[in-house]
């Protein structure tokens, strides 16, 4: 049977869920096409997942160093079993949560693979779904106005370095380990790969790092990266960069798995319990009638313009699945917008120098803007403002004082152009310079701002004053 919507969305991740209520809210008949759980790669098999097994690790690495603080606590020891099962119990709450926002919302949720077809005798214009039913029921035709690709991403690999899931893993795989290994090689030192080094080195697993870049987390100003560098070699992980792995020289011998790499000109052999591949994700846009459309594929993405259509007018993508910034928070404001524009309501192309991105290893780093090298690049003339956490009374309280913040701003005009963080708590602290970046506030404003002391923000505010040379505690 064939049903009529005004939109209907493929794929029920963060970016899909999040404008099918937008949609609800503004009155439109809308349906999701999910193949998997509501909530997506976020909820089960990312955000949420990871950072549940990152603040295991944090409590275990801070309980082992208890008696720094005064608190003697014996020998501590770790329950992996339990470290999942509490994960698990987020990530059920969280679905149980997003399942009940569909029904209030009215929403339509389809269990099923959802196909574009090109133009029929259901509808002119392709965009008609087709929906292959996961308990095996006859097919389900949607005949919607409009419609969003939010279908996602998966993990990269290299080609040659194939993931059989038990030595050779990717990060969706990883989740689901019974066993901590005694050792893991991570092969890409970007965000996913470092937030899975600091993990497990917390867990106390050995942990190798092979980057191909000459620094880990390469897209971060460098000074972060730098610093991010040092502070995990502290942790004692090995990093290796400028390392070209070569994907085909995989072996496993007993208990262990190898790879070499081209390190300088010199080939190199590491051996660990597990290799995990952290190079990346690829846009899911296979099997989802892209070819019955005039929509373009570029580079492996859904090729969109500034208000996310693609080349049929009434086919939004939006999240992963476009590239560019692949991040939970910008697949939902991506959502939003779109459906507005759906909508017909008044929508600005969005700026994604105002979007604020997070690194939730330890030390966390956090960022907003323009890297300083960016902001060179681009033709401005820089100041920079930078204060360490070492001279914040609230970083020595917690006992973590490494890092700092950086502001990068304009010479001439003084407007703020990027923040920087890397230290204690800065994934909370990031969003006060993602809204000084979206208030275009200068350096001197955001130094006005009374920061309560003692609280870890008083970073922000001397960096901000450092830009001038005013910083307080310098």
């Amino acid at each position: 049977m064939a049903r009529d919507y005004d939109l209907v969305i493929l794929g029920g991740g963060t970016g899909g869920y999040v404008a099918a209520i937008r949609a609800s809210q503004l009155g439109l008949s809308t349906a999701i096409v999910e193949k998997g759980k509501i909530g997506g790669t976020c909820l089960h098999r990312g955000c949420i997942p990871s950072k549940a097994l990152l603040r295991s690790a944090e409590v275990y690495s801070t309980a082992k160093h208890a008696g720094e603080f005064g608190v003697l606590t014996g020998d501590v020891s770790l329950d992996f079993a339990r470290v999942q099962e509490r994960k698990q119990s987020i990530v059920d709450q969280l679905h149980k949560g997003v399942q009940h926002l569909m029904k209030q919302g009215k929403i339509d949720v389809y269990d099923g693979f959802g196909r574009i077809l090109g133009p029929s005798i259901f509808s002119p214009m392709p965009g008609t779904i087709s929906v292959e039913m996961t308990d095996g029921t006859e097919n389900e035709m949607l005949i919607p106005k409009n419609v969003i690709v939010a279908t996602g991403s998966r993990p990269r690999t290299l080609p040659g370095l194939e993931l059989d899931g038990e030595k050779v893993v990717s990060s969706d795989q990883a989740l689901e380990l019974e066993n901590l290994p005694k050792s893991i090689i991570i092969v890409g030192g970007g965000v996913i790969g470092i937030e899975w080094a600091s993990m497990m080195a917390d867990f106390g697993v050995k942990v190798t790092v092979l980057e191909y870049a000459d620094r880990i987390i390469p897209t971060e100003d460098h000074d972060v990266s730098k610093e991010m560098q040092k502070l995990l070699k502290k942790k004692g992980i090995s990093i290796i960069t400028g390392a070209k792995v070569n994907a085909e020289s995989v072996a496993k011998e007993n208990a262990d798995v190898s790879i070499q790499a081209d390190v300088k000109g010199k080939n190199e052999t590491y051996s660990a319990e597990k290799i995990l591949v952290s190079v990346g994700r690829q846009a899911n846009t296979e099997g989802i009638g892209i070819e019955n459309t005039d929509i373009q594929i570029e580079n492996g993405f859904v090729k969109v313009n500034k208000m996310l259509q693609t080349k049929e007018s009434h086919i939004y993508a939006i999240g992963d699945v476009i590239g560019g910034l692949q991040l939970a928070h910008v697949a939902s404001h991506e959502g939003i917008h779109a459906v507005e524009h759906i909508a017909n309501q008044v929508v600005e192309p969005i700026d994604y120098t105002l979007v604020s991105k997070c690194i939730y290893s330890s030390p966390e780093a956090a960022s907003v803007g323009l890297t300083e090298q960016e902001a060179k690049d681009q033709g401005f003339e820089v100041k920079i403002g930078k204060f360490p956490f070492k001279a914040i009374g609230k970083a020595l309280v917690f006992g973590e004082s490494d890092g700092f913040v950086k502001m990068v701003a304009d010479a001439k005009t003084n407007d703020l152009l990027g923040v920087h963080m890397i230290g204690p708590h800065v994934t909370d602290m990031i969003s006060e310079a993602g809204l000084a970046r979206v208030l275009d506030a200068t350096p001197w404003e955001v130094g006005q701002t009374i920061h309560p002391h003692p609280t870890l923000s008083e970073a922000i505010g001397e960096a901000a004053l450092a830009v001038d040379g005013k910083a307080i505690h310098s």
